[in-house]
């Protein structure tokens, strides 16, 4: 029986050749806009998951700040000053903690040779590679050894190398830093630098050498990362244990200030999902169109053949074998039309390449580009909807052309 009705269905779209290839072509415009839509809402969430990554995403950083509510016997106002011990009691209270490390920044000028630039220093444990999500592209990272022996060696980014050495090769160079002479270890790769941010002129040197340069016993910040995804929990966990120690109100966000990277990705992630459903509803609509075209050809096709349905019926034809007739022939060229699109959705996502988004506004971040990848999940959701279509498209011409009178038929002129 199905080798019947697909034969039916191919005598019936080749005897109308030019408005099956019409009714196939808006099919396919449809069914291409879907996937490529889908495409886009996917390569969206990825270039927005990219740019995070590029930061580190389970990450948080801790920022001493100011009170301002009374707690402890404190009045409001009192500033809050953390130590290497708040690095010690956050390791043993916040178990979920993975990697920490203490962080003491300061503006330094930067010399090679003739060159001398401003730059940013930073002093913090070598787990900070990790933390901060850094990658070297020569050399090598300062090690357990270089901290606890106070080793004058500095691991430069990107754009700091280009300021001080060019195209010439820096590893095994000596730096001078404010004065002091520092060796070369390491160059990091570029990462994503938007407007005045200069990350990629970080020069990283071992917390304990920065003792060097100004008094490291007060931080200026802490920062790690973490294994667990309940990040909320994470933070309030800091926030009572530096709160017992320096006797404020874990209340006042003020006295401590956290910025938890998790807060943002999840926002990002609502907005994502809400666009997704935007674009796959727009594209619904588009191929609702294709739909609607497919039915009213299917319409004509039934008022074209009510003689023909009129003689099938004479001869013993029921409802449900007219019915499944007209609907295999719906859903036959819904399957060839989609199927080209899909094909179509492919070339375009291959010809497209790199859709330009937040390198527009940032150096280095191409990964944060949009690109039209077609996964196996936008496929399914395009076919299910191209279904849900070419059934309701189908179903209506169908049950009109099952529920004809045979003797009215026959009477159709």
């Amino acid at each position: 029986m199905l080798r019947d009705l697909l034969h039916e269905s191919y005598d019936a779209m080749r005897y109308n050749q030019r408005r099956t290839a019409l009714t196939m072509l808006g099919m396919a415009w449809g069914i291409a806009t879907v996937v490529m839509l889908l495409a886009y809402g996917d390569g969206f969430g990825r270039a927005i998951a990219n740019i995070f990554a590029n930061f580190g995403t389970k990450m948080m950083i801790v920022v001493p700040g100011r009170s301002t509510m009374q707690a402890g016997g404190q009045k409001a106002g009192a500033e809050t000053r953390i130590t290497l011990d708040d690095i010690d009691l956050l390791t043993t209270n916040v178990p979920q903690i993975a990697h920490i490390t203490p962080s003491s920044d300061k503006d330094a000028t930067v010399q090679y040779d003739t060159r001398s630039f401003t730059m940013s220093l930073r002093g913090e444990y070598p787990n900070t590679i990790v933390i901060n999500a850094l990658t070297l592209a020569q050399g090598r990272f300062y090690n357990p050894e270089d901290q606890i022996q106070r080793a004058r060696v500095a691991v430069i980014g990107s754009e700091a190398k280009e300021k001080l050495f060019s195209g010439r090769n820096a590893l095994g160079e000596y730096i001078r830093i404010d004065g002091i002479s520092f060796e070369v270890v390491g160059i990091l790769t570029p990462k994503m630098q938007e407007g005045d941010n200069n990350i990629n002129r970080v020069v990283y040197i071992p917390f304990t050498t920065m003792g060097d340069f100004k008094d490291t016993h007060y931080l200026d910040s802490i920062w790690f990362n973490y294994e667990t995804n309940d990040y909320e929990r994470i933070e309030q966990s800091v926030r009572y244990t530096l709160a017992a120690q320096h006797k404020f109100n874990p209340a006042d966000r003020r006295a401590l200030l956290v910025f938890n990277l998790m807060v943002q990705i999840h926002q990002f992630e609502v907005v994502t999902i809400g666009l997704k459903i935007l674009l796959a509803f727009i594209g619904t609509l588009t191929l609702g169109i294709g739909g609607v075209g497919l039915m009213n050809i299917m319409l004509v096709s039934v008022t074209q053949r009510t003689r023909e349905i009129g003689v099938e019926k004479a001869l013993g034809a029921r409802r449900s074998h007219i019915f499944l007739q007209f609907l295999a022939e719906a859903l036959t060229i819904t399957f060839i039309g989609g199927l080209l699109g899909i094909v179509l959705a492919y070339v375009v996502s291959l010809t497209v390449g790199r859709l330009t988004l937040y390198s527009a506004m940032a150096k280095h971040a191409e990964a944060g580009d949009i690109r039209l990848v077609i996964n196996p999940l936008t496929l399914i959701v395009a076919v299910l909807i191209l279904a849900a279509v070419g059934l309701v498209s189908g179903m209506v011409p169908a049950i009109r052309a099952s529920r004809l009178d045979p003797i009215e038929a026959l009477r159709y002129e």
